[in-house]
């Protein structure tokens, strides 16, 4: 622990330092050293000094980080807290922080007055964005977020490996991968990427203390597959913001690509496929996404429950009805989402269910059946209809954003090539139109 003497003077004053701040060691640790820090969220206004919100001028400070098996009342036994306020605390808090969460390595925080060794604030972080304070004195919880700014985070690469490396080589997040296999994943095979194939992408960061906490949504993203230019242009229309291609044709579609975050494909689908438990040559009609036991399983659509059980092939299984034409079957799932039962609303990338390796199942995955006209189709080669593409009414106005934002990406900049121009490259050829 290092404990902080917070105090202004007249003299400190004069000098122009609005506080000093002098740390030592508590006596039940004597064994650490004493470390200068500068203790997260002090801020001075004209001569107070702020912590957490809260005006800490002329207080002693304590910051620790939690110890395995610590609780809340071993934390603050040090601090003189009777038993009985500590009980009342954990009472009262639960429905804002349950304090039996209170987890090894979360730093905290304890104030007390500057004659006193008794705490009369406990300060804790759960997470890197948020506090929680407990006032010891009223017996009053609040929690609150901490300052947050946000910057805009660019990337660009060439694919050498596969998308989820050469992205993450870039420092591009797993939830930003995953974004970008969703908007692509109809457009683009990336199980079938070639060397060479570009990628660039601009979203947001969320920045606490000067870590990164959290990203965005992409802002605006670019693909060239196959010296293929696919660049994803947000718009607004019909009142819903959706990405469109450089040509005016939406991303967007009835169905994500895949019913798992990006992944890897184990089997697909094929009427005669030997099967690794049965041990005899019989039809798989569906597409199996190899995956850690308790991966989150998502509805590739909107859609209603009709079947939420257990059989011995499927194992735990969930089967949805998304309209008159198709239905999807998740199957060997280790165990079904709370609440999803037959007639439950489902949307679009909701969580169902986990990975897991029940029924007729070797090892952890998901098989993932589709029906259509109720027939069992290859998920694979089916071409869903998109949204609808730019209307003439929206053109003008689409060709002035599209602009702004191909200038936006052609300014990222990839690695070894200082200056890359698009604007020569071919266009992509434009889908038929479903009847």
């Amino acid at each position: 622990m290092k404990k902080i003497w917070i105090g202004i003077a007249a003299l400190v004053i004069t000098i122009g330092a609005a506080s000093s701040l002098q740390f030592f060691s508590l006596p039940f640790q004597a064994e650490k050293e004493p470390e200068i820090v500068e203790p997260p969220l002090i801020d001075s206004l004209e001569n107070q000094v702020f912590l957490y919100g809260i005006n800490v001028t002329g207080l002693n400070i304590v910051e620790g980080t939690v110890r395995k098996n610590q609780t809340l009342g071993s934390i603050l036994a040090p601090f003189n807290v009777p038993y009985q306020i500590i009980d009342e605390i954990a009472k009262k808090s639960k429905e804002i922080f349950d304090v039996r969460g209170i987890a090894a390595d979360k730093k905290f925080t304890v104030v007390t007055p500057s004659d006193s060794t008794k705490a009369q604030f406990f300060i804790y972080e759960p997470n890197p964005a948020e506090y929680v304070v407990f006032n010891l004195d009223s017996i009053d919880i609040y929690k609150a977020e901490k300052p947050a700014s946000f910057r805009t985070k660019e990337a660009g690469g060439i694919i050498a490996s596969n998308l989820a490396v050469d992205m993450g080589n870039q420092g591009v997040t797993y939830d930003i991968i995953d974004q970008f296999a969703d908007l692509y994943g109809w457009s683009i095979d990336f199980g079938a990427l070639q060397k060479g194939d570009k990628f660039k992408v601009s979203y947001e960061e969320k920045v606490i203390d000067g870590v990164v906490v959290g990203v965005s949504d992409i802002q605006t993203a670019y693909f060239e597959h196959k010296g293929v230019p696919y660049y994803a242009i947000p718009f607004e229309q019909n009142g819903e913001v959706n990405f469109f291609d450089q040509n005016g044709e939406s991303f967007k579609k009835a169905f994500l690509r895949d019913p798992l975050k990006y992944t890897r494909i184990s089997s697909r689908y094929n009427l005669r496929r030997f099967h690794p438990v049965q041990k005899r040559y019989k039809a798989h009609l569906g597409t199996d996404y190899a995956a850690p036991r308790g991966t989150e399983i998502r509805s590739v659509g909107e859609g209603t429950v009709t079947h939420a059980s257990y059989t011995s092939g499927n194992g735990n299984y969930v089967k949805i009805k998304h309209n008159g034409t198709y239905t999807t079957q998740y199957l060997h799932m280790s165990k079904i989402a709370k609440g999803i039962k037959p007639g439950t609303r489902i949307r679009q990338g909701q969580v169902i269910g986990y990975v897991g390796s029940t029924g007729l199942a070797t090892g952890p995955h998901l098989c993932f059946r589709f029906w259509k006209n109720g027939k069992q189709e290859d998920w694979l080669k089916e071409k869903i209809p998109p949204s609808e593409p730019i209307s003439s009414a929206n053109k003008l106005a689409f060709e002035s954003t599209k602009t702004e934002y191909m200038e936006k990406l052609a300014a990222i900049k990839l690695p070894g090539d200082p200056e890359v121009l698009f604007a020569e490259t071919p266009k992509p050829a434009v889908p038929a139109k479903s009847e």
